[in-house]
Parts: C-alpha cells; sequence; structure tokens
C-alpha cells in the first residue's frame, strides 16, 4: 500500500463507526421488548428528560436534521407514543409531547443501561464502570469539538 495513512487500522472514523454500529445491536434485545427501535429510543430520552419541546430542538439534541427526525417522529406518533402539535404562540413551531404510553415507556425502560453496562463488563474484558464512564467523556469531548 502507498499510504499508510489509508489503512483501515489507522482511522479513527472506523473504531467510532463500528462501535456504534455494536453498541446498538446490545441495546436491541431490550428495545424489542419494548417495541421500539434505537432511534426512537433517543426521542423519548430526550423527551424523558424534559416533556413537550419543539421538533428542532430534539433535532438539535441528538445531532440530526428535522427532515431525518420528522419520519421518525410521524411513526412514533402512530404507534401512539407522542403527539405532535402546532405551537399556540408560534404555529411555525410543531411541538411534541409524550403520550401517556409513551410516559409509561419510561418505567420499562429504566434498567437497560445498567443491563447495558453489566453486559459489557461481565463480558470477559477489561472494561469496568471506571473506563466505561472515561470513554463516553472522551467521546462527548469528540462531539463537542466536531459540533462547534
Amino acid at each position: 500500500m502507498a499510504y499508510d495513512q489509508l489503512k483501515l487500522d489507522n482511522q479513527l472514523c472506523f473504531p467510532v463507526y463500528a462501535a456504534s454500529r455494536l453498541i446498538t445491536r446490545e441495546y436491541q434485545p431490550f428495545l424489542d421488548r419494548l417495541g421500539i427501535t434505537y432511534p426512537q429510543y433517543l426521542v423519548l430520552l430526550v423527551l424523558w428528560e424534559k416533556d413537550e419541546q419543539p421538533v428542532n430542538d430534539i433535532a438539535k439534541r441528538l445531532i440530526l436534521n428535522t427532515n431525518t427526525i420528522t419520519p421518525l417522529l410521524k411513526r412514533m406518533e402512530s404507534q401512539g407514543f407522542l403527539i405532535r402539535q402546532r405551537s399556540d404562540e408560534d404555529e411555525r413551531k410543531v411541538l411534541v409531547k409524550l403520550t401517556e404510553e409513551g410516559k409509561l415507556l419510561e418505567q420499562s425502560a429504566a434498567d437497560i443501561p445498567g443491563e447495558l453496562v453489566k453486559r459489557l463488563t461481565d463480558s470477559g474484558s477489561d472494561l469496568d464502570i471506571e473506563e466505561l464512564i472515561r470513554l463516553k467523556n472522551n467521546l462527548s469531548s469528540l462531539i463537542h469539538l466536531l459540533c462547534r
């Protein structure tokens, strides 16, 4: 190979991409029990933190474009997890609010983070909770850097 910098093993993007896909796969059994996808789980996490938010705020928090999140929200609305309605104050804004069913999912999802950590730390790897926290903090710093 003429360019070492083009080797897959020398790329920052690949381990981040692969880890993201594999972590999402680890979540899947938990999310299947709730009848939701990983992107739907992320939307619910945002709304469980603060209900009734504009679509733009949810998209910004998830680092997504509104044209990406809108079909996701429509699907979640048809599943009965949330409702979308125009703001009374500014009709250009669409507000997203959890339904009772969406709120009830929070209790069912409460154990997911702990279960995922348990699976990762019990897998015979060198990872412990402190290492996972450091990894999360480092990735958060990288995201912050890239979002500026």
